[in-house]
C-alpha cells in the first residue's frame, strides 16, 4: 500500500491540534471561573469560595501546563509537514504567533506563579489581580490564535507577490471578516466547557454524599453560568452560521448534507446521512420534515442550497463536515435542554436532590470538550481543499518529507500524547477522589507585598 504524504501530514496535524485544543478550552473556562470565585471570596469573605478556588486551581494548573507543551509542538509541525505553507504565509502567520507569545503567553506565565504559589506570600488583592490577569491572558491568547486561524478561513489584507503573501493592511489581516464572529463563539464554548466541568464534579459529590456544601455551591454556580452562556451561544452560533454561508458556502452546504443545487421545498433537516462523494448523492438520509426550511431559511417553504453548487475539485468531504457539525449542534441541544431543566429544578428547590438530573450533569462533564472538537472539525474540514481559503491548496502546502517519516512521527505523537492524557486523567481523578481541602480558619492571605519589599527584609535575604 502506498502512503500519501499529504494525507499523513493532515492526519498528524489534525491529531495533534485536536489533542491540544482540549486543554486551552478547559483552561480558558476555568480561568474565568477562578477569577469570579476569588472575587466572590474577596467580596463576601465566605471561606467556601476559597475552598472552591483552591480545588479547581490544581486542575487548572495541569490543563494550562499540558496546553503550553502541546501548543509548542504545533509550531514545529509547520516546518515538518507544511513547509510550503510557511514559505507562502510566513509573513502573515509568523508575526501573529509572535504577538500571541509577547502579549498573552508572557502575561499568563508571569502571573501564573503568583496565582499558584502566592496565596500566603502576597496580599489578597494582589493575588486576585494575578488571577484576573491570567484569565485575561487566556482570552488574549485565544484572540490571537483565532485571528490567525480565521484569517486562513477568510483571508484579507494581503497580496500575492512572487509566490509569497505580502501584508497590505494589518488591520484587515487581524480583524478579518470571520474573526469578530468566531472569537466570541469560541470563548463562549470554553466558558460553557468550564461550567459543565464544575457542575459535573459537584454533582458527583452530591450523589455520593461527600463535601455537600462545596458540591451545592459548585452545582449552583456551574448550572447558573451554563444556562446563561448557552442562551448567548445559540444567538452567536446563528450569526456565525450566516457569516460562514456568505464567505464559505461549500462548508455550510456540506454541513447540511444536501447535494442538489436546490433542496426540495419544504426542506427536511438531515440528522443521519451516508454520503457518496463520487456520485454527488446520499445513499441514505434520515431527517425531520419541514425543519430544514424552518431552521435554516426561517420560512415554511424555503429551499437549502446543496454542495453541487461548488465545483467537485473545491468541495470538502461532506461526511466529515456533516458529522462534525452534528456533534457540536447535537450536544448544544442537549446542553440547552439540561440548562432549562436546571432552571426549572432550581425554581422548584430540587436542584440538589433530583438524582436523575445530577447523573445527567455527571455524564455531561466532558460535553463542552466534545462539542468544541465537533466545531473544530467542522471549521477545519469544511475549509478543505484549501489551507488558506481560495489562495493556497492543502496539497500544495505540504513539505517534501517522505511518508515513512510522517508515519513514524505520527505514531510517536500518539504514544506520547496517550501518556499525557493518561497522566492528566489519573491526577485529576485523584484530586477529585481526595476532594477539596478543608478551608483554613482564617481565609485571609497571611502575607502582603509591602513587608516583603521592606529594605530590612531585603537585607536579611541577600546577606551572606
Amino acid at each position: 500500500m502506498t502512503l500519501d504524504p499529504a494525507t499523513l501530514a493532515r492526519i498528524q496535524f489534525g491529531f495533534t491540534v485536536s489533542f491540544h485544543i482540549i486543554f486551552p478550552t478547559i483552561s480558558i473556562g476555568l480561568a474565568a471561573f477562578l477569577a469570579i470565585t476569588e472575587g466572590l471570596w474577596l467580596k463576601t469573605r465566605d471561606a467556601l469560595y476559597l475552598e472552591i478556588y483552591r480545588f479547581w486551581l490544581g486542575i487548572f494548573a495541569m490543563t494550562f501546563g499540558i496546553g503550553v507543551v502541546t501548543g509548542i509542538v504545533l509550531s514545529f509541525e509547520f516546518g515538518l509537514g507544511f513547509a510550503r505553507f510557511g514559505q507562502v504565509a510566513g509573513p502573515v502567520i509568523g508575526p501573529m504567533i509572535g504577538l500571541e507569545v509577547l502579549t498573552s503567553f508572557f502575561l499568563e506565565a508571569g502571573f501564573l506563579g503568583i496565582m499558584l504559589f502566592g496565596m500566603n506570600r502576597v496580599g489578597p488583592k494582589l493575588h486576585f489581580a494575578a488571577t484576573c490577569l491570567v484569565a485575561v491572558g487566556t482570552i488574549l491568547s485565544a484572540s490571537w490564535i483565532m485571528s490567525a486561524n480565521s484569517w486562513m478561513q477568510t483571508p484579507d489584507g494581503v497580496a500575492m507577490e512572487q509566490g509569497r503573501l505580502v501584508v497590505t493592511d494589518w488591520w484587515k489581516v487581524i480583524v478579518n471578516p470571520s474573526w469578530p464572529y468566531r472569537l466570541p463563539h469560541m470563548l463562549t464554548a470554553a466558558w460553557i466547557t468550564g461550567s459543565f466541568a464544575v457542575a459535573g464534579i459537584g454533582a458527583w459529590y452530591l450523589l455520593h454524599g461527600r463535601h455537600e456544601a462545596f458540591a451545592r455551591r459548585t452545582v449552583s454556580m456551574g448550572t447558573g453560568f451554563a444556562v446563561v452562556l448557552i442562551g448567548v451561544q445559540v444567538f452567536l452560533g446563528d450569526i456565525l452560521y450566516g457569516q460562514m454561508l456568505q464567505h464559505q458556502p461549500a462548508k455550510m452546504q456540506a454541513a447540511e448534507g444536501f447535494w442538489d443545487k436546490q433542496s426540495p421545498s419544504p426542506a427536511a433537516y438531515n440528522w443521519i446521512i451516508i454520503p457518496d462523494q463520487k456520485n454527488q448523492r446520499n445513499l441514505l438520509q434520515i431527517g425531520t420534515p419541514w425543519l430544514g426550511s424552518i431552521w435554516l431559511t426561517h420560512s415554511l417553504t424555503g429551499r437549502v442550497e446543496g454542495l453541487s453548487n461548488t465545483p467537485p475539485d473545491q468541495q470538502p468531504y461532506m461526511g466529515l463536515v456533516f458529522y462534525g457539525f452534528r456533534v457540536m449542534y447535537g450536544l448544544a441541544i442537549v446542553m440547552f435542554t439540561v440548562g432549562i431543566a436546571g432552571l426549572w429544578l432550581r425554581w422548584r428547590r430540587r436542584l440538589f436532590t433530583t438524582r436523575w438530573f445530577l447523573w445527567v450533569l455527571v455524564w455531561m462533564t466532558p460535553s463542552g470538550v466534545l462539542a468544541t472538537l465537533g466545531g473544530w472539525y467542522l471549521a477545519e474540514t469544511g475549509r478543505q481543499p484549501w489551507v488558506i481559503y481560495g489562495l493556497l491548496r492543502t496539497v500544495d502546502a505540504v513539505s517534501p518529507v517522505p511518508a515513512g517519516i510522517l508515519l513514524t512521527t505520527l505514531i510517536a505523537f500518539a504514544c506520547v500524547y496517550a501518556l499525557f492524557l493518561g497522566a492528566f486523567l489519573i491526577f485529576a481523578a485523584r484530586l477529585v477522589a481526595k476532594g477539596p481541602a478543608d478551608a483554613p480558619a482564617h481565609a485571609e492571605a497571611s502575607g502582603s507585598l509591602k513587608p516583603a519589599l521592606n529594605p530590612k527584609t531585603v537585607e536579611k535575604v541577600v546577606a551572606p
